[in-house]
């Protein structure tokens, strides 16, 4: 019997949606963005708001963004990409036009890292417009390869990176479908 308990607790907590925050209220704050216009969130519009703590420096962020930058293609106006540069020295804005990513950038939001919890990069949470956390990417379970520690930071950050978008995306849809029906 208790042999079984921790299959039993595995199987349980896999049969949840992967990520989802429950009823957790997001933190709201107000920050500069490029431009140097504040931005308050949770915006609490239509779609889902993103929220992706990055680095330029961090090689799962470069991996997830080209990503995210496909879903905000994908999704268009549902789907609001804020990128909480953190922990960084780099300009932001060669970055984003480096690379050709269209997410609205908030450098400088180092203050904002203690209220999500976040400790590391990348971080990403959804939240819905009713300023509730639908999805935290640090709940997200990967299961890597045997050979997963044999390789480098790059090599693993290619291998989780799509992994990531895939459940990301499974969880917009699932807010956007649930907005739809008029659920939360």
């Amino acid at each position: 019997m208790i042999k079984l308990l921790p299959a039993v607790m595995l199987a349980l907590a896999l049969a949840a949606p992967l990520g989802f925050a429950g009823e957790e209220t997001a933190p709201s704050f107000t920050l500069a963005d490029a431009a140097g216009n504040d931005i308050t969130l949770p915006s609490k519009k239509p779609g889902v708001d993103m929220y992706l703590f990055w680095a330029s420096w961090c090689p799962y962020c470069k991996a997830l963004m080209p990503h995210l930058e496909s879903i905000q293609i994908e999704y268009g106006d549902d789907v609001r990409i804020y990128a909480l540069q953190i922990r960084d020295d780099e300009d932001g804005v060669a970055f984003m036009q480096e690379h050709g990513y269209d997410f609205i950038l908030l450098p400088n939001a180092d203050a904002v890292m203690a209220p999500y919890g976040v400790r590391s990069t990348p971080g990403v949470f959804l939240v819905d417009h009713n300023g509730m956390i639908r999805f935290n990417l640090f709940q997200v379970l990967f299961k890597p390869g045997a050979d997963f520690n044999q390789l480098g930071s790059s090599q693993k950050s290619g291998r989780v990176a799509p992994y990531w978008a895939a459940e990301i995306r499974r969880a917009i849809d699932q807010i956007l479908k649930a907005d739809a029906a008029g659920g939360k």
